[in-house]
């Protein structure tokens, strides 16, 4: 039986290389591949699901077409692929012609990751313009705090960790979300390292903590600077390194003077001892490594709250040395971009008029109901999911119902795929070869073919190729565009390697890749070891003044309370709680929850509530509950949890709508200060007892 080298392309921290065992056509094994010392320890739960989702029963396999007008009773029935785009290309003829191309909206979201998804931007553009979105629900704010503190987002390789003596998971719960770094936090905790864990949940991976901080949400950003006044005020700074390498440590250090221990106690709602022990900890233990999760900066004052957690590496001398650093995003193995800013991917207006950029990922629905000159009126979706998605479902709904015709092209029957008039089945990770990069670790890896998809099933780039020339497009100008010749894709990769080896002097080729993965030429195991950054003044930025321009906050890493929690409104008798949404081990958003290996340990979408806040509301584990605010509602079965802290609820985003589960018909459509983001957790809820029927 056959092995294959291959990696895992969604959209997740590790990025897994993988061997698999292909018998009959079938997927039947997958295994961890040893090349790869990130994830050398083995797949996830969701990775070896890849066997079930390779075969599930409930994939689709043919295209499908709305037969109800109805939104409200969704049915499709299966048309063979000469009507399918038959149908679309005369939607898009007329939609053109009446309202030019521009009234055509391109959605493409990070449910796959690969260099040939480029395809899509390349196909619209040719079609003679397209309008999309700009911003990312995931995490921009940390991405451009990062860049705007240090120049670059990258950070140590992930097995340097082993040399932290102190580490601090903020906000992260890599037991749950990045299973192979715990494998490297034990490994330092056996050889005298720390573990701290901030985060207004007890998690699994808090529970291995020495010590677990559960602030206020929304309150991060205080905390740092009240640790940064401890570290000031005790002298447990790097004076040094200070004097070398940071701008702007004068203004930043009169900052901080303003968060007392009993001002960041008040804030963030969590005793004085806790801070002034965490604040010596970092101040008296070296080398120390920072890892923020993406979910504390889903908030109105995300970016910023991020800014003032990297200072705290900064000011203790913690930045390019073996065990210590700042981790969030290590964007050393994307190379195609040629070392540019993830911003400039997604500016608000695109400089030649071809995209008309102007519409926010966090807004979607709001701002595609508003766009005019021209209005929208046919949609593209591939590679997400936006129903279930993105902040308040109930404008996205509104917005996608008032198009014309509506394209998604997907694996499952998902609640976008339900909007849909034309549904196209997608390939999976097995079908099709793509070179993918990652985020916490550098290597190139080759996502290769293992299988033959059924005549059925076709890539991306063979449904544009055959819609192109239903188009006029000619096979020439197809070609010169980058969207290859059906069976050709692997040509396409061959050559955008080849530039890469001309811009980089390396010399990765796809057979290369089908051994294993390969580190990205010029990866730095100790990021910033040069002590060279990429910022205006060459140094590590406390004071930014492009952050000031550029998002019109503070040039400092000041604090600000979100605009939506209780720490900004107080306690809202009308809506008191935090809700939080945070991802879950068995899925990755709202991928996976469909497979049966998965319901196993799936618990399903739990409304997690204190024994305090259960009990104000006659509440006990089992019971139902409304959960409701201004924008929506929810009934949920109940879990108390104590491992969560009072003012809190939390429900795991990702659960579909068809389900009546989804928590974003309660998120708010806001961005984040800076990177536009999406603060979905800027988020307050009410929770009582429903009387409606038992499950």
């Amino acid at each position: 039986m056959p092995t294959f080298t291959t990696a895992c392309p969604r959209n997740c921290y590790s990025t897994c290389s993988m061997l698999v065992t292909v018998e009959n056509n079938r997927v039947i094994r997958i295994e961890a591949h040893p090349d790869n010392q990130a994830t050398e320890q083995g797949v996830c739960l969701k990775g070896l699901s890849y066997v079930e989702r390779q075969n599930s029963p409930n994939r689709l396999l043919t295209p499908l077409k709305r037969s109800r007008k109805n939104f409200d009773q969704p049915s499709h029935v299966s048309i063979d692929w000469d009507t399918a785009l038959d149908e679309i290309s005369y939607n898009l003829h007329e939609t053109k012609k009446e309202f030019g191309p521009q009234a055509v909206m391109y959605y493409a979201a990070s449910g796959t990751k690969g260099w040939l998804n480029r395809i899509g931007s390349r196909f619209w553009r040719l079609f003679g313009g397209y309008t999309s979105v700009y911003g990312d629900l995931c995490w921009p704010a940390g991405l451009e705090a990062t860049r705007l503190t240090l120049g670059e987002n990258k950070h140590n390789v992930p097995w340097d960790l082993i040399n932290a003596r102190l580490i601090i998971q903020w906000g992260k719960n890599p037991a749950e979300t990045n299973i192979q770094q715990m494998h490297f936090i034990e490994q330092s905790i056996q050889q005298g390292g720390k573990l701290v864990v901030i985060d207004p949940r007890r998690t699994a991976t808090s529970v291995q903590a020495e010590m677990h901080i559960q602030p206020r949400p929304g309150t991060d950003g205080a905390l740092a600077l009240g640790i940064g006044h401890l570290l000031i005020q005790n002298n447990w700074i790097d004076e040094t390194f200070i004097d070398q390498y940071i701008h702007g440590f004068p203004e930043y250090a009169r900052l901080v003077e303003r968060y007392s221990p009993q001002t960041v106690s008040e804030i963030c709602d969590i005793p004085i001892p806790q801070i002034e022990t965490l604040a010596k900890l970092i101040g008296t233990i070296q080398p120390v490594t920072i890892n923020a999760g993406y979910g504390m900066q889903r908030y109105t004052n995300g970016g910023q709250s991020i800014r003032a957690i990297i200072a705290l590496c900064a000011i203790t001398g913690n930045i390019g040395k073996p065990g210590s650093g700042w981790v969030y995003a290590n964007l050393q193995s994307h190379i195609f971009d040629h070392g540019k800013d993830p911003l400039d991917s997604y500016p608000p207006q695109s400089p030649d008029g071809i995209a008309r950029i102007s519409i926010s990922t966090a807004r979607l629905g709001s701002d595609m109901l508003a766009q005019t000159d021209p209005p929208l009126k046919f949609l593209w979706v591939e590679r997400g999911n936006p129903v279930s998605q993105n902040p308040e479902t109930h404008k996205t709904l509104a917005a996608f119902r008032q198009l014309n015709f509506r394209v998604v092209v997907d694996e499952l029957l998902t609640d976008t795929a339900m909007e849909a008039d034309i549904i196209l089945p997608a390939k999976n990770l097995f079908e099709q070869t793509d070179v993918i990069n990652a985020y916490w670790h550098s290597y190139i890896q080759l996502k290769q073919q293992v299988v033959k998809a059924s005549p059925e099933i076709r890539p991306e780039s063979e449904v544009y190729w055959r819609l192109g020339l239903r188009l006029g497009f000619s096979q020439e100008d197809m070609v010169h565009a980058g969207i290859p010749h059906p069976g050709e894709s692997d040509q396409l990769l061959q050559k955008m390697l080849e530039d890469i080896n001309l811009i980089h002097n390396s010399s990765i080729t796809l057979e290369k890749l089908a051994k294993g993965p390969i580190l990205a030429p010029g990866t730095e195991p100790i990021a910033f070891s040069d002590l060279k950054f990429l910022t205006p003044s060459k140094k590590i930025e406390l004071a930014s003044f492009e952050a000031a321009e550029r998002w019109h906050v503070d040039y400092l890493p000041s604090w600000t309370p979100p605009v939506e929690s209780a720490v900004s409104v107080g306690i809202s008798k009308e809506y008191p709680l935090q809700l939080l949404t945070p991802n879950t081990k068995n899925a990755i958003h709202s991928q996976f929850h469909n497979l049966e290996i998965i319901r196993q340990f799936d618990r399903g979408a739990l409304l997690s509530i204190s024994s305090a806040d259960a009990k104000s509301r006659n509440l006990n584990s089992g019971d139902r509950a409304r959960v409701f605010n201004q924008r929506g509602e929810l009934i949920l079965e109940v879990s108390i949890e104590d491992s969560l802290r009072p003012g809190c609820v939390s429900c795991p985003n990702g659960y579909w709508l068809q389900n009546g589960k989804n928590v974003n018909v309660l998120s708010a459509g806001r961005e984040t200060d800076m990177g536009f983001g999406a603060a979905f957790h800027d988020n307050l809820v009410q929770v009582e007892k429903w009387e409606g029927s038992k499950k």
